[in-house]
């Protein structure tokens, strides 16, 4: 069983993977890095005009890291609009993945928040810096495997 969009996508022969659905019935799929941001716009053009949001996390220690964007067809007279979500998955060593910037303009304070935390690079992102952590800051505070810079643990404190 596919959604809406991964049918229109498999009938353009479009590369993705459907990582089946949510407890709410949206179906999530996987697009590769280098196809992101042409699936973005074929999206919109599709009538996915709203993204409702974008978050990243680290999948495993030494693993993955995944960009999560949420998309929605909103349009007049629907109670219930359509939904989508996409992940796109990057190696840690080396995290870069299309900006959507340029297509949902929500997208620039959570991809930044996503390069704040995790050190995604969001290429063509207008203003990629950090957003919540001082311009100083060394890592990548959401990742697994971060260690708290002079961070000592007080055991067995009576």
């Amino acid at each position: 069983m596919q959604g809406y969009l991964s049918d229109w996508l498999v009938k353009h022969k479009l590369v993705h993977r459907s990582l089946g659905f949510d407890y709410q019935g949206i179906e999530t799929l996987q697009i590769k890095t280098e196809d992101w941001d042409s699936i973005a716009v074929i999206s919109y053009v599709y009538g996915y005009n709203y993204l409702r949001s974008q978050c990243a996390y680290d999948v495993a220690p030494g693993g993955f890291l995944a960009s999560v964007y949420h998309l929605t067809r909103i349009r007049y007279g629907i109670d219930k609009p359509e939904e989508v979500c996409i992940k796109v998955f990057v190696p840690r060593n080396n995290p870069r993945i299309p900006s959507v910037f340029w297509v949902w303009r929500s997208a620039d304070f959570q991809e930044r928040e996503s390069y704040d935390m995790l050190g995604i690079s969001y290429n063509n992102h207008p203003r990629l810096k950090r957003i919540l952590m001082p311009e100083s800051w060394i890592g990548w505070p959401l990742r697994k495997d971060y260690i708290t810079p002079n961070f000592y643990e007080i055991q067995d404190a009576h």
